[in-house]
């Protein structure tokens, strides 16, 4: 196993970075060519995507980008570690790498949104884990039945 190194997404990442997004299942990773072209062209400057490198291989990606309408204000809206990789710190690392940027650009707030299901406990003790705080529950936001969970 290699050290992790955090850097920012470049396309050459892109294939390696579909096979986190297969491994966890969160989306279709054919959806991550749009999802990453605005910040790749650099159509959406202010975007962030990292990519946590083991070796040559990612093993986790986070994207966040900062909120319409408000100061200082930014969302964390993907964050994803390949299964294997689960459980040794990998995402708190990346997600502290989030936050320092974020800090160096005068941010004051980041939020995390996840799915209520019972599904997403595990991800939402890690947020917990990470000092995030419930802020909001939004009840049948995302589905019947599913609420969207803000911290």
């Amino acid at each position: 196993m290699h050290a992790i190194d955090i850097r920012p997404l470049t396309a050459a990442h892109l294939s390696s970075l579909k096979s986190v997004i297969d491994d966890v299942g969160l989306f279709p990773s054919d959806m991550l060519d749009d999802m990453t072209a605005p910040f790749l062209t650099g159509t959406a400057p202010d975007d962030l995507w990292f990519v946590a490198m083991d070796g040559e291989v990612a093993c986790a990606v986070a994207y966040c980008a900062p909120e319409r309408m408000t100061d200082g204000t930014w969302n964390l809206f993907l964050i994803a570690v390949r299964e294997n990789r689960q459980g040794q710190g990998v995402g708190a690392r990346l997600t502290r790498h989030v936050e320092r940027t974020l800090a160096e650009r005068g941010a004051r707030i980041l939020l995390v949104e996840t799915s209520g299901l019972p599904a997403f406990e595990r991800a939402r003790a890690v947020y917990r884990r990470l000092g995030f705080v419930e802020e909001a529950r939004i009840r049948e936001f995302y589905a019947e039945a599913e609420d969207k969970v803000v911290f």
